[in-house]
């Protein structure tokens, strides 16, 4: 496992290379970076969602994996909480809110969803997506309220988030009409004419969001590649959002999980791996955005996302090899 995690993680890595360096060529200039963000945010993940819950959500699957829903949003306050006595160590009082937000918000979708697929195949991939509406959430709520003290406006994201509502509408068409789970590999000779055109629609779907995490990792390397990252010294504030982050953060959750173990309290293989893959990950790329945004310090987000996803790709992989290790 430990060997698949780091083979997908170099091979995503590549690939953010190759966005960073179109990004420095010119060849993927500011403006069509955004375009492209925002093309994967808007069209390919919520197909992604859509085709992915269809295909692989049922009413048992639901019944037993409902805790996914509220995963990601765990993840999120578990990190949290883990920012808050770093603060007085590692950050001054303007840096106070930007630096929670930074320990508390990892890459809980684009970065995980190709290694858990990689390593659980449909599994993997239903609890990062439905981890996602927790996240979301999470993000727009409590994570704005972290930043800003506010969140009144930004509940008003939430209403025309595209991916969540991909989400439920894959959810709500899988249960109340199971036969419709099929139409992605349904046989012409087989099928009416109703069916041929909810599989034409359906397979043209899944064709866009199989586009999500190779433009997700390209946008990710050109976003990388456009931020104003000093290379000199790391300051204090960023060595204790990398240490946060990366080391305490996934620590935390794993043995909050064993503990549970221990009081009789179990969660199933995929989701509780999976989760340990999502708390494990770097800063949020929309960190920045959000910083600056809600009044943060965007210069230390943008240095948060680019030295914590640099050096996830050592962090990562240690920590599913502890996990093995231990068979935790």
């Amino acid at each position: 496992m430990t060997q698949a995690v780091l083979l997908k993680i170099a091979a995503m890595f590549l690939v953010i290379c190759v966005g960073w360096v179109a990004r420095r060529r010119g060849y993927l200039a500011a403006e069509f970076t955004g375009i492209l963000s925002r093309l994967v945010v808007d069209v390919a993940f919520p197909a992604l969602v859509f085709t992915q819950m269809l295909r692989t959500v049922d009413a048992p699957a639901l019944r037993e994996g409902w805790f996914c829903l509220l995963m990601g949003g765990v993840i999120i306050l578990v990190a949290y909480l883990v920012g808050l006595p770093l603060v007085p160590v590692f950050a001054g009082k303007e840096q106070r809110n930007t630096f929670v937000f930074l320990v508390s918000i990892s890459n809980w979708i684009f970065l995980p969803l190709p290694i858990a697929e990689a390593l659980y195949g449909d599994a993997g991939v239903r609890v990062v997506l439905l981890s996602n509406v927790g996240a979301q959430l999470a993000l727009w709520t409590f994570g704005v309220w972290i930043l800003h003290g506010e969140v009144r406006g930004a509940l008003r994201n939430l209403l025309t988030n595209y991916g969540l509502w991909a989400t439920a509408a894959g959810i709500v068409l899988a249960i109340v009409f199971p036969w419709a789970r099929g139409l992605e590999l349904i046989k012409p000779h087989e099928a009416s004419a109703a069916q041929l055109a909810g599989g034409a629609v359906v397979q043209a779907l899944a064709m866009v969001g199989s586009l999500t995490v190779p433009m997700s990792l390209l946008a990710i390397g050109a976003q990388l590649s456009g931020l104003e990252v000093p290379v000199h010294k790391l300051s204090r504030a960023m060595w204790g959002v990398l240490l946060g982050r990366l080391v305490i953060a996934p620590a935390v959750t794993i043995l909050i999980v064993v503990a549970l173990a221990k009081c009789g309290v179990t969660v199933p293989v995929v989701p509780r791996l999976v989760g340990y893959l999502i708390a494990a990950m770097p800063v949020a790329i929309s960190c920045s955005v959000m910083a600056e945004r809600f009044n943060g310090d965007a210069g230390l987000a943008a240095q948060g996302i680019f030295y914590s996803t640099f050096f996830s790709l050592l962090t990562v992989p240690v920590v599913f090899y502890v996990v093995q290790r231990l068979g935790l």
